[in-house]
């Protein structure tokens, strides 16, 4: 946890990005430690634990984390916390909470409490359009045989 911390003080001190930072193990060995690179490549999705995702799934070579722990400065946001689900990682620490980087300017809290609400409640509403011409693209996924299933 203290690497990520520093990783996350790292990124106020280089200017790369916010002040989160987030690494990966596995095994106990570090596979990936990274700080949030929103700011430096202008990608709002570039918070440190997709970064740090990413990174882990390179060196490993693979899209499954199963077996790796993620340690992050900050709570996940809930990008954040679908990119570790989807990554399929076994465990999840973090050290400041979502109300914590509220008080020092950011959304999390915004967001965990919009995506709460029914989707037609939410200040970005959805509209649903096409759900058969998409259907049929699912279909032909079920019917392919040589699938990489994730």
């Amino acid at each position: 946890m203290l690497e990520a911390i520093k990783k996350a003080e790292e990124n106020i001190i280089t200017g790369k990005g916010g002040p989160f930072g987030a690494v990966v193990v596995r095994d106990g060995k570090i596979i990936a430690s990274v700080g949030n690179r929103v700011t430096s490549t202008n990608d709002p999705t570039a918070h440190a634990e997709v970064v740090a995702i990413r990174e882990a799934c390179k060196v490993l070579d693979t899209f499954d984390l199963s077996g790796c722990e993620i340690y992050a400065s900050c709570e996940p946001c809930p990008m954040c916390l679908g990119a570790i689900m989807w990554s399929r990682i076994d465990k999840l620490y973090y050290a400041a909470d979502r109300y914590d980087a509220a008080r020092a300017g950011f959304d999390d809290e915004l967001f965990y409490a919009e995506l709460a609400l029914p989707a037609e409640k939410r200040s970005l509403k959805p509209t649903q359009m096409l759900q058969i011409e998409a259907n049929v693209v699912f279909a032909k996924w079920i019917d392919t045989i040589d699938k990489i299933p994730y």
